[in-house]
């Protein structure tokens, strides 16, 4: 599952650059629109469809963006995918980009009444929902930060990252990342790992 993501997402950012406006024009997640709103931005405009809310992770911003995700990714979800067979990873996988849709159509829903008109796209939702499911099933396996150079235990890793995430998102510090959608993201996995604490699922 981890090799097909990691295909995909590079395959699906050349075709960005062969005709980036028809893949984000149709495949980012842009806000949803009430006529009302449908009337104040125009029929110019790209409008929400339902696939976007899965979509918009295969579409990425920059090269640098599309590595960061992609070696996060890979990282921190093949000990996932080992631990609970490639079914299971995948179905977690995308329950935390939904979510983290779903969370970012709300942001844009408030941003949109302030004139903020923009697609969301980026793999981070699912990443950071990853990176959640990593720090609890290996929360004491050691990661060695670059900046700054030290030794850090996965679950404390993952609290500050998603405290980080918090901040930038009540503050606005950093503009233009959804930091809401991210930890959305973390949000719906670990509902996702609740509900499969009561209800285990086979290993497939």
């Amino acid at each position: 599952m981890i090799k097909f993501l990691l295909i995909s997402n590079i395959a699906i950012f050349l075709l960005q650059q062969i005709d980036f406006e028809t893949v984000v024009g149709n495949f980012a997640l842009w806000p949803y629109v009430n006529e009302y709103w449908q009337h104040r931005v125009g029929t110019d405009f790209y409008q929400f469809k339902i696939w976007q809310l899965l979509s918009y992770a295969f579409l990425h911003g920059s090269v640098m963006h599309l590595l960061l995700n992609m070696y996060a990714l890979w990282l921190f979800g093949i000990a996932l995918e080992n631990l609970w067979g490639s079914r299971r990873f995948a179905i977690y996988y995308f329950v935390s980009v939904l979510g983290a849709g779903l969370t970012q159509l709300l942001v844009t829903s408030v941003t949109l009444k302030q004139g903020g008109y923009f697609p969301t796209i980026g793999a981070s939702g699912g990443v950071f929902g990853v990176l959640l499911a990593y720090g609890l099933f290996f929360p004491n396996q050691i990661l060695i930060l670059l900046i700054p150079p030290m030794p850090i235990k996965a679950k404390y890793f993952v609290l500050i990252f998603g405290l980080i995430e918090l901040f930038f998102g009540i503050t606005g510090t950093q503009s233009g990342v959804a930091h809401f959608a991210h930890l959305g993201g973390m949000l719906s996995g670990f509902l996702l790992l609740a509900y499969w604490k009561k209800h285990p699922p086979d290993r497939v």
